[in-house]
């Protein structure tokens, strides 16, 4: 549970802690969709390359990320074994019974884990290099146009901002909770699989009433404060759109380019 990397933030001064939380989101929405050009080795050394370079620039230590691969390196594995026994394409590599595994398979079996881990550790930089009141701000600002149309943008920006730090939290506290039950003898990593899911439901009912209650303390602590919507608020911190934002944004659109110019290659 303390390997899980998605929502937590750590304070730094990079030059990626530095940008617009405006831009990072800009950045990691765009890279979304620009991770799905790559389709051959040298489109995802490009990707991979990219990763690292951002992973430099905001000096967040490797193992760090392996690490917070860890909890959905199974996803990873399944969609690797997926694609490497069911596509039949390319040379025969393997043949055993009905076991069969084609050049094609294991190529797109290693061409999305690489997507899927990539897409993973650039969408964590997000939360790991910003502030949660930041990504708010942020999120807000990007979505004031939808404002005309009565959306409401500044509670939206709200629940996303407390959703993503309410992750690391929830997880800690599952930590914490399965820790204090194997302590007093619970079993809940052997076994067989019917009665480790059976071990896990005493685990459900402590961990939900520690959610509502943290919930409800949060809200109650907003209202004490005065908090009422985003209507007529101000900002402490303005943002302020820098020529680096604009660089980050001219680069990641020049690495598209370079995907879309050897995708064919």
């Amino acid at each position: 549970m303390d390997k899980i990397i998605f929502g937590r933030f750590m304070p730094g001064d990079t030059y990626v802690h530095k940008m617009d939380p405006r831009a990072k989101l800009i950045f990691t929405f765009l890279f979304i969709f620009i991770v799905f050009l790559a389709n051959n080795w040298l489109t995802y050394s490009i990707l991979i390359g990219l990763t690292l370079f951002v992973m430099l620039l905001s000096r967040i230590k490797p193992i760090y990320l392996i690490n917070g691969l860890k909890p959905v390196i199974f996803l990873l594995i399944f969609t690797f074994f997926l694609h490497l026994f069911f596509t039949k394409e390319g040379d025969l590599l393997f043949e055993w019974g009905i076991l069969q595994i084609y050049e094609g398979g294991l190529r797109q079996g290693i061409y999305i884990s690489i997507r899927f881990a990539v897409l993973v550790i650039m969408t964590s930089f997000l939360t790991l290099t910003t502030s949660p009141i930041a990504i708010t701000d942020g999120i807000e600002i990007l979505l004031n146009p939808l404002k005309k149309i009565k959306v409401p943008v500044h509670e939206l920006a709200l629940m996303m901002s407390i959703s993503l730090r309410f992750i690391p939290t929830l997880m800690d506290e599952t930590d914490k909770i399965m820790k204090a039950q194997m302590a007093r003898g619970s079993d809940l990593t052997t076994g067989p699989i019917k009665e480790r899911i059976k071990a896990v439901v005493p685990l459900l009912v402590p961990l939900f009433v520690s959610a509502f209650k943290r919930a409800e303390d949060l809200a109650t602590a907003m209202e004490v404060r005065g908090y009422r919507g985003g209507e007529g608020r101000t900002r402490y911190r303005q943002l302020a759109w820098r020529t680096r934002d604009t660089m980050a944004i001219l680069f990641l659109l020049l690495v598209a380019g370079v995907l879309v110019y050897y995708r064919g290659m």
